[in-house]
C-alpha cells in the first residue's frame, strides 16, 4: 500500500461524512469514494425528530456539509449508490453497475427500523422515522388536529410524541414495559418521563400489549390487550433498529448484532473498519462490547476510523454520550449503565432540574442531568471514576467531585 490509500466508505450518513472529513483534516491525499443508498447527501439524524418536526429546522439544516463541500474536498460522493458485495480478498466494493477498489474500507451503514408485521400487512398510514425523507412526510402529518398513535417509548417514539403534542395533534403512545425508558433509566428517571408527557396531554399506556393494527377508512385502528381500541390518522412504529450488517455478513466478516469491531474499529479484517450504528465496539474502557445508536458515537467513531485507517494504534475510549429534547425539558447523558447498585440524585427531579450519578461496584458508569446546562462536564470528569462517599453525597457540589479527579 502506498502513503496514501485509496478509501472507500460504504454508507453515507454521520459517520461517514465525519469519517472522510478528518481523513482530508489529517492530510491524506488518496481518493476518497463515498456511497450510499440514499438520495441525499449525508445527514444528521437528531433534527428529524426535533426540529423538523417542530418547523424550526429544514431539510438542509440536518446536512452534515454543504453538498458543495465534497466537490471542494475531491470526496467522490456517490448518492442513490447500493454496495450489492464485499470481495474481501480482492478488495472490492460490488455496486449495481461496476466495482470499487480499495485499500481501506469503512462500513458505516447504519442500521435499519424493526418493522412489526401486523402492522405491514394490514394496509393502516404506518410510518417508520429514520430517514430524511421520514421525517418530512411525518412533518406534514402531524398537524393540529390530527390524531397519532405511536408504538414504543423510547427515544424516537417520546421525541415525536413531544413534537406532535406541541403541533397540536391527539398523540396515545403505547408501551409493553412498565414505565418509558426503563430499561435505559430505571424506574426513578423513567417516572419523570413519563410524568412529563402525561402534564403535555399525551395518553400513555404502559404495560400493554397491541394485539392487532387494522385499516378502516384510511385510519389505523390499534388493538389493545385489556383496553380500548386506538384510532388513528397515523400509526408510527418506533420499537427500536437492527444494524445493516448483512453485506459485512455476507463478505465473511464477525457480527453479532452489529460488525465486531476491536478497540481501534477494525474488523476481523485488517483492512476493513466500522464505525457508528453498524459497529459493536470492543470498548477498552467498558470492558465490554457495546453498540451505540446515538449521534455522538457517530460523529466520534467516525474521526477515529478515519485515523485509523491512516495508521493510529490509539484505541477509541470516549464514553457514549447522547441527548433529548421534549417540551420543555433537555437532558444529556454520558456513560453507560448496563447494571447498576445505585442512583444519587442532586437537585430537584419533580421541578426536573437535577444532575444523577448511576453508581455499580463502587464505580460511576453513568451520568445525567436534566435542564442543568452546566453539569455536563463535570459528569464527564466524574463517570468512569470512583464512587466515594462525597460522590454519594447530594450536599457536595458536583463541580467539587469533578475537581478532585
Amino acid at each position: 500500500m502506498s502513503g496514501h490509500p485509496d478509501v472507500v466508505v460504504v454508507g453515507a450518513g454521520l459517520a461517514a461524512a465525519s469519517a472522510v472529513a478528518e481523513l482530508r483534516a489529517q492530510g491524506h491525499e488518496g481518493s476518497i469514494v463515498v456511497v450510499g443508498e440514499e438520495p441525499h447527501p449525508p445527514y444528521e439524524r437528531p433534527p428529524l425528530s426535533k426540529g423538523l418536526l417542530l418547523g424550526s429546522a429544514t431539510p438542509d439544516d440536518a446536512l452534515v456539509h454543504p453538498r458543495e463541500w465534497y466537490d471542494e474536498h475531491d470526496v467522490d460522493l456517490r448518492v442513490g449508490t447500493a454496495a450489492t458485495a464485499l470481495d474481501l480478498a480482492r478488495r472490492r466494493v460490488v455496486l449495481g453497475g461496476g466495482e470499487l477498489s480499495y485499500d481501506r474500507l469503512l462500513l458505516a451503514t447504519g442500521a435499519a427500523p424493526r418493522h412489526l408485521g401486523m402492522a405491514d400487512a394490514s394496509g393502516a398510514p404506518v410510518l417508520h422515522l429514520r430517514t430524511l425523507d421520514d421525517a418530512v412526510v411525518l412533518r406534514d402529518r402531524i398537524a393540529a388536529g390530527a390524531r397519532v398513535a405511536v408504538i414504543g417509548a423510547g427515544w424516537i417514539g417520546l421525541e415525536v410524541a413531544s413534537a406532535a403534542r406541541q403541533r397540536g395533534a391527539e398523540v396515545t403512545v403505547l408501551e409493553s414495559a412498565a414505565l418509558p425508558l426503563q430499561r435505559v433509566l430505571g424506574d426513578e428517571l423513567a417516572t419523570v418521563f413519563a410524568d412529563l408527557h402525561r402534564e403535555h396531554g399525551v395518553d400513555l399506556r404502559l404495560g400493554v400489549s397491541v394485539a392487532g393494527v387494522e385499516h378502516d377508512g384510511g385510519r389505523a385502528v390499534v388493538r389493545v390487550e385489556g383496553s380500548e381500541p386506538v384510532v388513528a390518522d397515523l400509526l408510527l412504529v418506533a420499537v427500536g433498529v437492527t444494524p445493516n450488517d448483512a453485506l459485512a455478513a455476507a463478505a465473511g466478516l464477525a457480527v453479532d448484532d452489529g460488525v465486531l469491531v476491536d478497540a481501534r474499529l477494525r474488523t476481523s479484517d485488517p483492512h476493513v473498519f466500522a464505525a457508528g450504528d453498524v459497529a459493536r465496539h470492543d470498548h477498552p474502557a467498558l470492558g465490554s462490547r457495546i453498540r451505540v445508536e446515538h449521534w455522538d458515537a457517530a460523529l466520534h467513531q467516525g474521526r477515529h476510523a478515519a485515523r485509523a485507517m491512516l495508521g493510529t494504534e490509539e484505541p477509541y475510549t470516549r464514553l457514549p454520550f447522547f441527548f433529548t429534547d421534549q417540551y420543555d425539558l433537555g437532558m444529556e447523558y454520558v456513560g453507560h449503565a448496563a447494571a447498576y447498585d445505585e442512583i444519587v440524585v442532586r437537585g430537584d427531579l419533580g421541578a426536573r432540574h437535577a444532575s444523577v450519578l448511576w453508581l455499580s461496584a463502587d464505580r460511576v458508569v453513568a451520568g445525567m442531568h436534566l435542564n442543568d446546562w452546566d453539569a455536563i462536564e463535570p459528569l464527564r470528569a466524574v463517570v468512569g471514576g470512583p464512587a466515594t462517599d462525597a460522590v454519594r453525597d447530594p450536599s457536595v457540589p458536583l463541580a467539587d467531585l469533578a475537581g478532585g479527579r
